[in-house]
C-alpha cells in the first residue's frame, strides 16, 4: 500500500524519494536514510528538490537527501568577476563559442541540468583567477548558459541589437566555491541601468556590456576536480523567480536570483561544461586539465516537451578549457531529453553534432555510418545542408598506375556568402583572393567564418558550426565534414535520405538501396551529384578531368602480394576489422602512413561495399 500526503484539500500518492521524505517529517522511521542511497534515488531526490518552492523568493537555502524541504542559510557576495560573453574568433579548444548545446525544439526552456560522466584520467586542473595572475589549482566554473535573446531588460538601451543573457555559475576558487546567476546586457551601448549593473567593455571593442550577479551566493565547501563526477548544477527559470543549484551528492545549495532578463521568455539553448574562473576585458580564462583526461558532458532541459532536443554546435560564454572534441559525435541519451557528447585532451575533431569523412582513395564514411566506395574523378557534391553550407571535393583519378582508383586533391565549401577552397593542399582562396596562412595561424573573417591551420591541418568553421577539417597529405587530402545542427536534413554523395545507413540518394530524390550495384552508383546516384563547370565552388583550383572507373577496385583486386604486406601494415597500427579493407586499399595506392588514419576510427554503421 502507497503513502498518500494530503495539501490544501488535495490527495496524492507518494512513492520512492518522496515517501520516505514524508515518513521522516511526520517522525516515521528513518533507518533507511542512514543508508547510502542509489545513483537512480539521488537522480530522483535532485530532480524532486529542484521543483520544491523556496521558502522565499529571495536568499540562498540547503537541502540533504532525502528530505523534501530548504533550509534557510547564509548568502554570501557573488565574486565580482566577469563571466565573459564569447568575442573574436572561435578557437580549437571547448569555450569561447566552441561548444555543444542542446536547444529546445519548441517553446523555451524552463530549467536545464549538468553533469559529467565517464570521467576518466581527471587527476588535475588550473584556472587564473578573473583571466589573470597565475594558474590556481582547482580552480574552475561549472556554467549553464542561456543563448542570446531579446529581453525586455534592454528597453533602455538604445541599440536594436542588445540582448539579454543569463548565467547559472558554481565558481570554486581553489579553497571554496560559490552558486550564483550572472545577468548580462549585451550591446547596451550607453550608460547601464541602475540597480547594481556594472559596466564592461572588451580591450578595443566600442561595445559597452552590462552585468549583475543575484542578490546573494549559496557557499559551497571546495570541490577539487577530482570531484566533477559528484556535482551536478541546475538553472530554473520562471515568469517571476529565478534560481542556481549545485548538488554535492546528497546536499543541495541554491540561491534565489533576481530575473533580472527574464529569461523565460527567451531561452531556448542550453550551453554546458567546465571553464577557466572568469575573465577580464581581455576574454574568458582557461581551465587546464592535465594531459590524457576525458570525460563526457550531459546537458539537460526542460521546454514543456518530450522530444530529444536539438544538438547545436555553438557555445556563448568567453571561458574554455584546453580539451577538445573526440568523436563520435554527439547523440541524445536517457535520461532525457539530453545531449551528452565527450572531451578530451586528444581530441581533435571539429565540433560538430554530425560528422562524415572522405578518406583515402576514396572511402566515402556518411552522416549515418554508411561507408562505400566512389572512385570517380572530378567535382561532386560531398554534403549540402540548407541553402547556407556546401561542401564539394576534386576527386582525381590513379591513371596510369591505379586507373580504378580517386583521390580527394582539393576541397571547397560555401558558409553563407563566404567560399574557401584549399587547392591541392596548398592554395588557400577566400571569396576568390589567395589568403597566405602560416601553421598555427588563424583567419577571422567579417562573415563570421573562421580559418585556422595547424600543421598539415586546416579547419573552417562558420557561426552556426558548420566545419570541414582538411588534413593535407602527400599526393591527397583527407576531408571531414561536420554539421553546425542535428538532426537536420542533408544531401550529397555523404547524405542519406531520413539518416538510414542502407539508402543512398540520387540528387534528384530517387533512392537506392546499399551495396548499389556498379551502374547505380556511378552512372545514377554519382553523376547526379557531379558538380557542372559553371557551378563548382572549385574554380579558382583550374579545370579538371571527370570519368568513371571501368570496373569496381577493392582490396581483394589487389595483386596478392601486395595486399599481404599493406594488410600487414594496418595489422601493424592495430586498425579495426570494420576499416581493414579500406585501409589495406589505401596503403597499397597512396602510402603506408595513410594508415593513421584509420586508427581509433569509429567502425561503420553499415559497410556498403559488401
Amino acid at each position: 500500500m502507497g503513502l498518500f500526503a494530503r495539501t490544501r484539500g488535495v490527495t496524492r500518492r507518494l512513492t520512492g524519494v518522496t515517501a520516505l521524505a514524508v515518513l521522516i517529517a511526520v517522525g516515521g522511521s528513518a533507518a533507511t536514510a542512514n543508508a547510502a542511497p542509489s545513483a537512480t534515488s539521488l537522480k530522483a531526490w535532485q530532480t524532486e528538490i529542484t521543483a520544491v518552492p523556496h521558502p522565499s523568493a529571495k536568499g540562498c537555502f540547503t537541502a540533504d537527501y532525502p528530505r523534501l524541504a530548504w533550509q534557510r542559510a547564509t548568502c554570501a557576495s557573488a565574486p565580482a568577476i566577469p563571466m565573459t560573453p564569447k568575442r573574436s574568433i572561435r578557437p580549437l579548444v571547448v569555450g569561447n563559442g566552441n561548444d555543444i548545446s542542446a536547444q529546445a525544439p519548441s517553446g523555451f526552456i524552463s530549467e536545464s541540468s549538468g553533469t559529467f560522466e565517464n570521467i576518466v584520467n581527471v587527476t588535475s586542473e588550473s584556472s587564473p583567477i578573473a583571466n589573470a595572475g597565475p594558474p590556481v589549482a582547482n580552480a574552475y566554473t561549472l556554467q549553464i548558459n542561456t543563448d542570446f535573446f531579446a529581453s525586455t531588460a534592454c528597453a533602455g538601451s538604445p541599440n536594436a541589437g542588445c540582448r539579454g543573457w543569463q548565467q547559472f555559475v558554481y565558481a570554486n576558487n581553489g579553497s571554496s566555491g560559490q552558486v550564483f546567476i550572472q545577468y548580462w546586457l549585451l550591446q547596451y551601448n550607453a550608460a547601464c541601468p541602475a540597480g547594481g549593473w556594472t559596466q564592461f567593455s572588451f580591450t578595443g571593442d566600442p561595445d559597452i556590456y552590462c552585468y549583475r550577479n543575484s542578490p546573494g551566493a549559496a557557499a559551497v565547501p571546495n570541490q577539487p576536480i577530482t570531484n566533477l563526477g559528484a556535482l551536478r548544477l541546475t538553472g530554473t527559470v520562471n515568469a517571476t523567480s529565478d534560481s542556481a543549484t549545485l548538488f554535492v551528492g546528497a546536499t543541495a545549495y541554491t540561491a534565489a536570483g533576481s530575473n533580472s532578463v527574464n529569461a523565460a521568455a527567451g531561452w531556448t539553448t542550453s550551453e554546458f561544461n567546465v571553464f577557466g574562473y572568469g575573465g577580464n576585458s581581455d576574454g574568458g580564462g582557461a581551465a587546464t586539465f592535465n594531459a590524457g583526461a576525458s570525460l563526457n558532458v550531459r546537458t539537460r532541459i526542460t521546454y514543456g516537451g518530450t522530444a530529444a532536443p536539438i544538438c547545436v554546435a555553438q557555445g556563448f560564454t568567453g571561458e574554455t578549457n584546453n580539451l577538445n572534441f573526440g568523436s563520435p559525435a554527439p547523440a541524445a541519451t536517457a535520461p532525457g531529453p539530453a545531449v551528452v557528447f565527450v572531451e578530451n585532451t586528444a581530441g581533435g575533431a571539429a565540433t560538430n553534432c554530425a560528422a562524415a569523412s572522405v578518406i583515402g582513395d576514396t572511402h566515402q564514411h556518411t552522416f549515418a555510418g554508411l561507408l562505400y566506395d566512389f572512385q570517380a574523378s572530378g567535382d561532386f557534391v560531398e554534403a549540402q545542408a540548407g541553402s547556407g553550407f556546401e561542401v564539394q571535393t576534386r576527386k582525381a583519378s590513379g591513371a596510369p598506375t591505379w586507373p580504378n582508383a580517386s583521390v580527394d586533391r582539393s576541397v571547397a565549401t560555401r558558409m553563407g556568402s563566404t567560399k574557401v577552397a584549399l587547392c591541392d593542399g596548398k592554395s588557400l582562396v577566400v571569396d576568390g583572393r589567395t589568403r597566405d596562412l602560416p601553421s598555427d595561424g588563424a583567419l577571422h573573417l567579417p562573415s563570421g567564418v573562421d580559418i585556422h591551420r595547424i600543421g598539415n591541418v586546416y579547419v573552417v568553421t562558420d557561426s552556426s558550426g558548420n566545419s570541414i577539417r582538411v588534413t593535407v597529405n602527400s599526393g591527397y587530402i583527407d576531408v571531414a565534414v561536420g554539421l553546425g545542427t542535428y538532426p537536420t536534413p542533408v544531401v550529397g554523395l555523404l547524405g542519406n535520405p531520413d539518416g538510414d545507413p542502407k539508402r543512398l540518394a540520387a540528387k534528384d530524390g530517387t533512392q537506392f538501396a546499399v551495396p548499389l550495384s556498379f551502374d547505380d552508383l556511378y552512372q545514377r546516384f554519382g553523376a547526379s551529384w557531379r558538380v557542372a563547370p559553371i557551378r563548382t565552388l572549385l574554380a579558382p583550383c583550374g579545370a579538371v578531368a571527370s570519368g568513371n572507373p571501368s570496373a569496381p577496385f577493392f582490396a581483394r583486386d589487389l595483386d596478392e602480394e601486395l595486399r599481404k604486406r599493406a594488410e600487414a601494415t594496418c595489422l601493424q597500427y592495430k586498425v579495426r576489422q570494420e576499416w581493414l579493407d579500406a585501409c589495406t586499399l589505401d596503403v597499397a595506392v597512396v602510402g603506408g602512413r595513410a594508415a593513421l588514419t584509420y586508427v581509433g576510427l569509429v567502425p561503420p554503421v553499415v559497410n556498403g561495399n559488401r
